[in-house]
């Protein structure tokens, strides 16, 4: 592969119950640590990053089913199914369809609001976007996918790889309430369509890659119907999760309540 630069101005009941009474795990935020400045939007990059959400997940109410794989060496595959309800990617009810054991979790984003609801709990309870959702997979990864909205774009430069030219841009979050804290994000030049990206805590440490791949023709246009997340402090932990059956919904608002989420199957 040949890189040329140019620079430019699971909620499993027990498991989740354990960790409510955790801090999130580190590899995924660090309280303790200081909150980023805000930078000044770059105008240009800040088009480009809502271009390429576009081409993720439409701005219309939509339905979409994921199935995430995770593995890790010498421990057997585990495979978890969602499907996810989303409108204007702001709101968002992910529901678990696989294993049948875990069906009837439910987790309901408002903005970046996020609640988790379990048959076994009476109420609603808080969670976080950087929390671990399954695998190398956080809450946010499923919930919200509005890049443009978390965070403050800048366009780094400019990279050709196998002949195809890509802006690199640096994301910085917008609070500490979104999923990552500095995302370094590959967007390819003639078409917006991502191809990578990296993830990074508050300290600026790479957590885990994610590469944007098999775009196929979903609702109008090309989307990325497979995502590889690798985990970047331990080599071989990779989660892939694959979209498939997606389809425009007119979904109602009172759907994204939690008032609603015993309603839904």
């Amino acid at each position: 592969m040949e890189i040329m630069t140019t620079r430019h101005p699971r909620v499993k009941l027990a498991s989740f119950l354990a960790a409510l009474s955790l801090a999130i795990p580190t590899v995924f935020c660090n309280a303790q640590e200081a909150e980023p400045a805000s930078p000044a939007d770059d105008p240009v990059a800040r088009e480009i990053v809502e271009k390429a959400d576009l081409v993720r997940f439409p701005n219309e109410g939509f339905q979409v089913d994921v199935s995430i794989t995770s593995s890790q060496p010498d421990q057997e595959n585990e495979l978890w199914k969602y499907r996810v309800l989303s409108k204007g990617n702001s709101n968002t009810v992910v529901m678990v369809t696989e294993p049948a054991s875990e069906r009837g979790q439910i987790m309901l984003m408002k903005g970046r609001d996020l609640w988790v609801f379990m048959p076994d709990v009476s109420q609603p309870i808080r969670i976080s976007l950087s929390q671990r959702l399954t695998g190398q997979v956080a809450n946010g990864d499923l919930a919200r996918a509005n890049f443009a909205s978390d965070y403050h774009p800048k366009l780094l430069r400019t990279e050709t790889i196998d002949n195809e030219t890509y802006n690199v841009l640096e994301l910085i979050a917008v609070d500490r309430s979104v999923t990552y804290q500095k995302v370094v994000y590959w967007v390819r030049q003639k078409d917006n369509w991502p191809f990578k990206a990296e993830f990074y805590s508050l300290s600026n440490r790479l957590l885990k890659v994610c590469k944007y791949e098999n775009f196929q023709t979903m609702e109008g246009r090309p989307r990325p119907t497979r995502l590889v997340m690798e985990d970047a402090l331990k080599a071989g932990n990779v989660s892939v999760l694959e979209y498939n059956s997606m389809k425009l919904r007119d979904l109602p608002d009172k759907i994204f309540t939690k008032d609603y989420l015993k309603k839904l199957d």
